[in-house]
This record gives C-alpha cells, structure tokens and sequence, in this order.
C-alpha cells in the first residue's frame, strides 16, 4: 500500500510554484471533462482560458471580477497567517454593500454625488463589513466560539437581511414590485477607468490594497506579531504578544476590506442593491488567497486565474451549453490540485507492503 513519509527537507522552490502546477492540472482535468460530456477540449478550454483575454473589452471584465476578488482574498490572508479562520468575508461583503447603498440612498437626489460622497459610502461600506468582522471577533474573544462556525453563520444572516431590506424599506417605490433598491445616480458610482468598458477605479483601489497589505506583514511590527502568532501561537505568548490584539486586529482588516468590495460592486457594475450582489466572491476568495500562498502580492495572480475561471464559464454556458455549475466545478478542481501538490511537495509518496 502507499504511504505518505514527511520529506526532511521540502523544496522552496516547488512550494511557490505549485499554485502554477495546480493552474496545469486544473486545465488537465478539463480535458479529461470536456472530453467526458463529448466537448472538443482544446476549442473549449480556449473558450474558458483564452476568450476572455482576447481584447480590451475581455481584459476590463476580468478586471472587473478581479478587483473585489482581491481586496477580501488580501484581508483573508492577513486572517489565515494569523491562525485566524474567517469563512464569512461573504457575509462582510453583503453587510458592506447594505451599508454603501444606505448612504448612497439616503443623500441621492439625482444631481449630487462626487469624490466626498462616494469617499463616504466607501467609508460606510467598510464600517459595515469591519461590524460585522467584530461580532465573530467579540464572540471568539470574549467567550471562545469557533470563528469558522460563527463567521459561516453570519453570512445567512446578511444574505436574509439583504433580502428583507430590498423586499421592504429599501425597495424601489417605482420597480413594480421587484426586489431591489432604485438605480444610484451616476454622481455616485465609481469613475471609470477605460472608457466604453465597466472597469471601474475599484481595481487601483485592490491594487494598492495588495501592495499595503505587502508592506505591514513584511515591513511592520504589528504585521511581524501577527505572523509569529500563526506560525508559533506558544512562542508568540512567551514574547509577550496578545494573541486578542491579533484576533481584533486580522478580523476588522478582513472585514473591512470585504465590506468595501460589497460597496464598489453596487456602485460599480451592479449600480443598485439587488437581493444577490456576489455570486459567492466571499467563499471564492478563499481559494485565492491559498492559490496565491497566503501572500498579498501572490494573491494578485491568483485572483486573475480565479477571474478567469468566472468569466471562462458565463462564456462556456452561452457558447458551449454547459450547466451554470461549471465555474464551481473548476474552483474545486483547483483547491484540489492546490492541496495535492503540496501533500507531495511535503511528504514522499513510498510504497509497501
């Protein structure tokens, strides 16, 4: 039989380059998939891999996809280097987009917005995700619970609060009866930043957030402490570092930043609060941020890969006739192959008897 014998001394090298053999894999199992549900592979895996990169238009929309990608992906990081597990960053997104489009609808008349009003729903949509962070962090804190099981739970809740909202107090008076808010003024969306596309200046803002996020875990103390307390949480308490500190500090960066991807997609190609704003960005950024090493500059390629996949497939159900599943489908083939290169890169396969 075969077992699994931890190597002495696993290679560096393979370890920042099995995000780059998972990618490979992960095209490899399409193959096989495409092949199974009688699709030429090479025609589809273009569609998927290569359609969406083609021209200007296809790069905005991944761009578009990448930007709240990898603003949650970099707070994630941050959590899980941290030995903090946050799984609710889609219910901060929501949380954040509910508190954006407050604002946006309460000081909207139609001819008013600009930088300080969109600075300020910004501004909200933060808070909303950084209070929603906070009740995981308070509850872990204060009386012990499990931050994956209350953080997980959380994300219904908003999705349910969402959903009340848009059916009541902040639906549409003039939609007819449909779930969503009425239509932000153009004084409160995000600036375009290539003209005739929908790539908004969300993808700076994630951008420079990565390269922040870069220099405090590698530049800073308070980034140093953090990191220590992930790696050695018993050498972190004999230095003296708080481990609270940490927990507080991880969850509100996280959920701030989720909260603002929530509040630049409804002021960016949404335009509006709507009882589905993510089609599960939250869980997906998970994914990227171990694709990406846990690293907030490695979590850039890895939220481009994890775009392509969301574009690749709307482009294979129209084009290809394959079931809405399929973007779901690719994402776990990629976990999976992420966590078999590194079982190997890690342990030595051996056979006996």
């Amino acid at each position: 039989m075969f077992k699994l014998e931890p190597r002495p001394a696993p290679s560096v090298l393979m370890s920042w380059l099995s995000p780059v053999l998972a990618v490979l894999l992960t095209m490899a199992c399409g193959i096989l998939l495409f092949l199974a549900v009688g699709k030429d592979p090479w025609a589809s895996l273009a569609v998927f891999f290569l359609e969406p990169i083609k021209d200007v238009q296809g790069w905005s929309e991944v761009g578009v996809k990448v930007a709240p990608l990898l603003l949650i992906s970099v707070g994630l990081a941050m959590c899980f280097r941290a030995n903090v597990f946050n799984i609710g960053a889609e219910g901060q997104l929501v949380v954040g987009a509910i508190a954006a489009g407050s604002v946006i609808l309460y000081f909207d008349d139609g001819s008013n917005g600009g930088f300080w009003l969109i600075s300020l729903a910004l501004f909200a949509g933060v808070a909303g995700g950084m209070f929603w962070a906070a009740i995981t962090a308070c509850l872990r804190d204060r009386f012990n619970a499990n931050e994956i099981l209350v953080s997980l739970m959380l994300v219904y809740v908003a999705e349910l609060l969402l959903s009340y909202l848009v059916h009541g107090v902040l639906i549409d008076p003039d939609g007819f009866g449909f779930p969503q808010s009425r239509l932000f003024s153009d004084g409160f969306l995000l600036p375009i930043i290539v003209q005739g596309t929908r790539l908004h200046i969300g993808i700076a803002l994630a951008l420079l957030t990565a390269f922040l996020g870069w220099l405090y875990l590698s530049r800073s103390f308070s980034g140093y402490k953090l990191r220590v307390g992930g790696l050695a949480p018993q050498a972190a308490r004999y230095a003296g570092f708080s481990a609270g500190r940490s927990l507080w500090t991880c969850m509100l960066a996280s959920g701030g930043l989720a909260g603002l991807a929530g509040a630049s997609e409804i002021m960016g190609p949404i335009g509006q609060l709507t009882p589905s704003i993510s089609p599960g960005y939250g869980f997906a950024a998970i994914i990227v941020a171990f694709v990406g090493r846990l690293h907030p500059i490695g979590v850039i390629f890895s939220s481009f890969v994890m775009a392509l996949l969301y574009i690749g497939g709307e482009l294979s159900q129209s084009r290809l006739g394959m079931p809405s599943a399929i973007t779901g489908i690719f994402q776990g083939i990629l976990l999976f192959s992420l966590l078999a290169c590194d079982v190997l890169i890690n342990n030595k396969l051996r056979w006996r008897k």
